[in-house]
């Protein structure tokens, strides 16, 4: 099993997905799946605007393009910032939010601020986005949010991203009655091998070895993994108010 992290120049769009002519927003595009998201769209013939606080990440990302971007900074915390992003963006067909603060830690130790910090980018910036830019989406267009599987499998120390990962999965389900028919989903990833685990050091490999050995696919994911089912749910316009689990079954083992 190989568990290594291709780069984001590695993560190519499925065989016949075509993006051509079509806006794409990423927010959190300085991260390693965001980066992925943005490529990928990009290979596919997007027009891709990055966005996320920090720009010099944006820049980064905008430097592994081969199409055309734009680096628009955003904070998903302040509400001034996203009414201000929506006015710069200006009309898109789709926004895909890789987005994540997480508050981890005892329950005894955990700061307010920093619980706040999680819902501003799980649960709050998601409907603040829908809230300030739904008005200018294309009648084609959606919205992607990343939930992810501590929602459906909780464990100590991880609730907070429980809670707030279980929440925005409520929330595209409204956001898709309300503000239709721009379409509204979001994709749950488990264990994805984006670099998050690096921190593991030496005991990486053991531990996406034994998450691989428990899950019913029997491997963990990769970010190509993700970027498949975040191009679905862009392309299919059937498809709304879902939550796509890409985990290997993880949340059933």
């Amino acid at each position: 099993m190989s568990i290594g992290t291709p780069p984001p120049s590695a993560v190519t769009p499925p065989q016949g997905t075509s993006l051509l002519g079509q806006r794409l927003i990423v927010v959190g595009a300085g991260s390693r799946t965001g980066r992925a998201v943005a490529t990928a769209a990009s290979a596919a013939g997007a027009t891709v605007v990055l966005a996320g606080p920090d720009p010099r990440k944006l820049e980064w990302t905008a430097g592994e393009l081969g199409g055309p971007s734009e680096v628009l900074p955003v904070d998903l915390v302040e509400e001034h910032s996203i009414a201000r992003f929506a006015e710069r963006v200006g009309t898109f067909d789709h926004l895909v939010s890789t987005a994540a603060m997480p508050a981890n830690g005892p329950l005894r130790d955990l700061e307010l601020a920093d619980v706040q910090r999680a819902f501003a980018a799980k649960v709050i910036g998601p409907l603040l986005l829908a809230k300030h830019l739904a008005g200018q989406a294309s009648e084609r267009g959606s919205f992607t949010f990343f939930s992810g599987v501590a929602a459906w499998r909780p464990a100590p120390t991880r609730t907070v991203m429980a809670t707030t990962n279980g929440a925005l999965a409520f929330l595209v389900q409204a956001l898709a009655v309300e503000i239709a028919p721009v379409r509204v989903n979001a994709v749950s990833p488990g264990i994805v091998d984006t670099g998050s685990w690096d921190g593991l050091g030496a005991d990486k490999d053991a531990f996406l070895r034994g998450v691989a050995a428990r899950n019913p696919a029997r491997r963990v994911g990769t970010p190509e993994d993700l970027v498949k089912a975040v191009l679905y749910a862009i392309d299919n316009p059937y498809v709304t108010g879902t939550v796509l689990h890409v985990d290997g079954g993880g949340r059933l083992a």
